[in-house]
């Protein structure tokens, strides 16, 4: 990896990275998109790229039980085995093991779960996993981390990042062992739940180990906790790691999650929500979620953005032709796909546009202005972002959501 800051922000944490990986550029900040059995449903590889996407996620835990590492081994990797020419990411499969299956049991050797095809037990140690993640070939692999909930209290939280910094010394091993380690680049994972105390014993234990990873990973989050708490964790785990190494906010989705997450110096986001939410009839515009299986858009010949310029907006494809076909026909999702894809695209590219002609907060200010308009702001997203430096109720023409921050559901879309 070759890993560049070559802008920051004048007033936040915001920056513009270049990083070069085996299979070509990806600048920061971005979004992936996660391609769970090595597809992003419904589209191919060959439209992902057209779409001016460059990282993708690819699951460490599905890859392996199917097709299996034999198969990817056969195939030479993951990237040819799914025709993906650029880069790819892997996460280390510790996160479906307690997230998917109903019987996992963590010990220090590793985790023991049930097949859910089998029902076979197997374990999964911290070397296998960057075994199995060699197979697939990804440019970035994570450790195997123990993963709790972020809504867990007690002495399990400090059991858990204690055991996620010790099994990062046996990643580390493997992966230098198996001298994969000028192609493939392996990430720290940042535990320790709500505490911020124990966030900062998994930070200076991992930073000391700074020589042997590529990038750090915050993890554990995004688990049902209140927002004004998620966002005072990463603004910990972003101010204290290495300016010349990625920093990676796992499972982050929303638009103002984003945002936020660059604004405190977050380079990488993932999320399953873009498309998950195609599925369910939702596009994503600047203006905010738009649900098009409501009554309202049957009739409406109007695209779902008119700059958007995504295939479903350029052909003019109409909001009543999505309102019929969204959750019947696969081509409602695919179109809601592509739509919803760059989307975020455009949110993260308008971010590292705005940071390298120093218009940052303005961006801030506008994007959220437009996206949440008369409903007004999230406390939690005005709090984060005044951390920073950046005031959304400067002018005051915008009212303040009290509270938390909880997420949206479908049913409250327009």
């Amino acid at each position: 990896m070759q890993f560049e800051v070559i802008y920051q922000c004048h007033t936040t944490r915001a920056r513009v990275c270049r990083m070069q990986l085996a299979h070509g550029v990806t600048m920061l900040p971005t979004f992936m998109p996660v391609a769970t059995q090595a597809a992003i449903k419904g589209l191919t590889p060959q439209q992902v790229e057209s779409l001016g996407i460059t990282l993708i996620l690819n699951n460490t835990y599905h890859l392996n039980l199917r097709p299996g590492t034999q198969v990817l081994h056969e195939a030479g990797g993951a990237h040819k085995f799914q025709g993906w020419k650029r880069n790819m990411l892997t996460d280390s499969g510790g996160f479906q093991l307690v997230s998917l299956n109903k019987f996992t049991n963590i010990t220090e050797e590793g985790a023991l779960f049930s097949s859910p095809f089998t029902g076979d037990l197997t374990m999964l140690t911290p070397e296998e996993s960057i075994s199995i993640q060699h197979s697939i070939g990804a440019d970035i692999i994570m450790q195997l981390d123990d993963v709790v909930s972020s809504l867990t209290v007690g002495p399990r939280v400090g059991e858990a990042m204690e055991r996620s910094v010790r099994w990062l010394d046996r990643c580390i091993e493997q992966h230098e062992r198996s001298g994969q380690k000028d192609r493939q680049n392996l990430f720290a994972i940042v535990q320790g739940g709500l505490d911020l105390a124990l966030r900062d014993q998994c930070l200076d234990a991992m930073i000391q180990r700074k020589d042997r990873v590529a990038g750090y990973a915050i993890g554990g989050l995004s688990g049902g906790e209140e927002k004004d708490v998620f966002w005072r964790i990463i603004k910990q785990c972003a101010d204290k790691l290495p300016v010349d190494r990625p920093r990676y906010s796992m499972g982050i989705g929303f638009a103002e999650d984003l945002l936020v997450c660059v604004a405190l110096g977050v380079d990488m986001a993932d999320c399953v929500f873009p498309t998950r939410t195609a599925r369910f009839g939702v596009a994503l515009t600047s203006k905010g979620p738009l649900n098009l299986r409501l009554k309202k858009h049957a009739k409406s010949m109007d695209r779902i953005d008119n700059n958007c310029p995504c295939p479903t907006c350029t052909s003019g494809m109409s909001r009543a032709m999505l309102h019929h076909i969204v959750t019947i026909e696969t081509a409602g999702a695919h179109a809601l796909t592509q739509h919803n894809l760059v989307f975020q695209a455009q949110v993260m590219g308008g971010a590292r546009d705005a940071i390298m002609e120093g218009r940052f907060p303005d961006y801030l200010r506008t994007f959220f202005k437009n996206y949440f308009g008369d409903r007004g702001y999230p406390e939690w997203c005005v709090n984060a972002l005044r951390s920073v430096g950046v005031d959304l109720l400067q002018g005051g023409d915008v009212p303040l959501i009290p509270g938390s921050g909880a997420k949206w559901e479908y049913s409250d879309i327009a």
